[in-house]
């Protein structure tokens, strides 16, 4: 084992790490707001918006990713006349595929809170998308917290899968150290504690979260 070839090229894994840790956060945060949308859509009983809901999250999660990112970089560019920067490629399509899981998360638990809450937002003059906003979604947002986190932990990962369009986030950093270094042992260990050390650090925080949410709830 090669420590010296491990610790040499910490800074740019490193950097590499920071860049997923960028991509991920921008992609769950749009992907948050994009399935927030979705499952309000889906639940509202509007047939266009709740069929149009359907399909985008049918066919996200019917399709793999990899298939998605190859679309966005390779096949749009076709379509617009442009080439499409690397970085804004691994966000749409990270931010798409991310919306269609988190709008199934959001789903469940605004399904989740007993339906005479809305009933009781109704009566007091509130109109749905008010008494969505104001009484049911805060009341399941306490329910989405745990598989909000599962979500920010599989998106870390699965961001390792723009390393194919030439993002350099962890994953390239690591190909491209081994194709000078030939360190691939070294190198790929160092890669895999790095995505250890993210994901058990998004971890923490969502047992934090859930930890206030509960003590918030006991108060």
């Amino acid at each position: 084992m090669n420590f010296d070839l491990i610790w040499n090229s910490l800074p740019l894994l490193l950097l590499g790490a920071a860049m997923t840790i960028k991509i991920t956060a921008i992609s769950v945060g749009i992907g948050f707001l994009l399935g927030l949308i979705i499952s309000v859509c889906r639940l509202s009983g509007i047939k266009l918006l709740k069929a149009v809901s359907v399909c985008y999250v049918n066919v996200i999660r019917g399709t793999p990713m990899l298939v998605q990112i190859f679309l966005i970089y390779f096949a749009l560019p076709q379509v617009l006349g442009t080439r499409i920067d690397p970085f804004l490629a691994a966000v749409l399509a990270c931010s798409i595929n991310s919306g269609a899981y988190v709008s199934e998360i959001f789903r469940a638990g605004i399904q989740s809170v007993d339906k005479g809450q809305m009933e009781a937002g109704r009566s007091l003059g509130l109109s749905w998308m008010q008494t969505m906003f104001y009484i049911i979604l805060p009341q399941a947002f306490k329910h989405v917290i745990p598989p909000l986190g599962n979500e920010f932990i599989s998106m870390t990962k699965e961001t390792a899968q723009v390393s194919v369009i030439g993002f350099e986030e962890l994953t390239r950093r690591g190909q491209l150290i081994i194709s000078k270094t030939y360190g691939a042992l070294e190198i790929w260990l160092a890669v895999a504690v790095l995505y250890l050390i993210m994901t058990l650090g998004i971890a923490q925080l969502v047992s934090y979260l859930e930890r206030r949410f509960a003590t918030d709830d006991r108060n």
